[in-house]
């Protein structure tokens, strides 16, 4: 007996090890859920799992990536597995230091070998640092993903390489990428469709975190660059800003502080990021109730804080993500995700299970 499990144990490292996968022992109890995961479905729903265990609770019928920015966990990676979804590591590093070509090719040995030991299916690289127009950064960085992608490819079949983008490609945060290039180099770029607020040129004056028309306009522009569309999966936000309102017009609309921001004049860090789960909590109980900006195509109300203070939350929910989830199938883009998948309520709690059911629904469109 003990001979055949010998004999055993050494063909699924032998599979393994064929298969693009380091032979680190397999954490699932089915040797071949340690094997990478390949092909695609015709729509890719990216999730961003930010640690815990509520991803026992995700919709696992549309999950086709999770990008693990938790720490590494092996049952959810035999999970994922077992549903055909890839996990793919979290990818960050300062630009300053892969300038120099040794360094990113070290810094991209490790990550490639972390990913084999953990039985991961690629990697997100999520970099979302300033960078110059025709700087050493700039170049650094469109050869990283190059090199990533054609290292983990080598290296780990079927696996993917993905990149996250600001919600616009006109240099947004001072992120003056090369997107086509860095586009035509990977396998999709995430695009981060939230924190629109980030840069207001405008009045200080609280606002949807991913209006509708800014939102798909910027899709226009990354397509206007000839970027394929199947490359370009929308970020969709299950969070909210709640802004503290210095006043509030008799039309509603809500003034901030002037916070600046990469030569902006305001951003929205004058509010707080919110998750979905507590938006749902707070506005029962707000002043005014859920409204609807039909202009921006986003809900949001008002409530009073504790000291007495006027406050204006804006959010997306399943009626504004599932237009933006339309747009995704009207411009044939390759699919849509969230940051992050977390942030629901999980709970038994009937209503909050309806909430969540629909929030996940949502990214199928209306």
């Amino acid at each position: 007996m003990s001979v055949l499990v010998t004999v055993i144990g050494l063909l699924c490292c032998s599979v393994l090890a064929a298969s693009g996968h380091s032979s680190s022992p397999c954490p699932c109890e089915t040797p071949q859920l340690c094997q990478p995961v390949s092909g695609r479905r015709d729509l890719e729903v990216f999730v961003f799992d930010v640690g815990g265990k509520t991803w026992k609770s995700y919709n696992w019928s549309q999950v086709t990536t999770v990008a693990a920015f938790g720490k590494y966990d092996p049952e959810l990676m035999c999970y994922a597995h077992s549903h055909g979804a890839r996990v793919v590591l979290k990818g960050d590093v300062p630009l300053s230091h892969i300038v120099d070509p040794h360094n990113r090719t070290a810094w991209i040995m490790e990550q490639m070998k972390l990913a084999k030991s953990q039985f991961m299916d690629g990697i997100n690289i999520d970099v979302e640092q300033a960078v110059e127009d025709g700087s050493p950064e700039q170049l650094a960085l469109t050869a990283l993903v190059k090199e990533t992608t054609d290292v983990f490819h080598r290296e780990i079949p079927g696996s993917q390489v993905s990149f996250d983008v600001a919600w616009s490609p006109k240099c947004i945060d001072k992120r003056c990428y090369d997107y086509v290039a860095i586009a035509d180099s990977c396998d999709l770029l995430f695009v981060m469709s939230y924190d629109e607020q980030s840069q207001i040129m405008g009045d200080c004056i609280a606002m949807a975190n991913a209006p509708f028309s800014q939102t798909l306009n910027a899709y226009d522009q990354y397509l206007d660059l000839k970027i394929d569309p199947k490359k370009l999966v929308m970020g969709v936000p299950w969070y909210g800003y709640d802004y503290q309102c210095i006043n509030l017009s008799k039309e509603g609309i809500c003034s901030i502080e002037k916070v600046p921001f990469r030569g902006a004049p305001c951003s929205d860090a004058a509010g707080k990021q919110k998750t979905y789960k507590w938006i749902m909590k707070t506005v029962n109980s707000s002043t005014t109730h859920r409204q609807w900006d039909e202009k921006q195509k986003a809900p949001y109300f008002n409530y009073m804080s504790q000291d007495g203070q006027t406050h204006q939350v804006w959010y997306d929910d399943p009626q504004s993500i599932c237009l933006k989830a339309e747009a995704v199938k009207a411009k044939g883009l390759r699919g849509i995700g969230m940051w992050n998948a977390n942030i629901l309520d999980y709970s038994d709690e009937p209503v909050a299970k309806l909430q969540t059911a629909m929030m996940w629904n949502a990214l199928f469109g209306c």
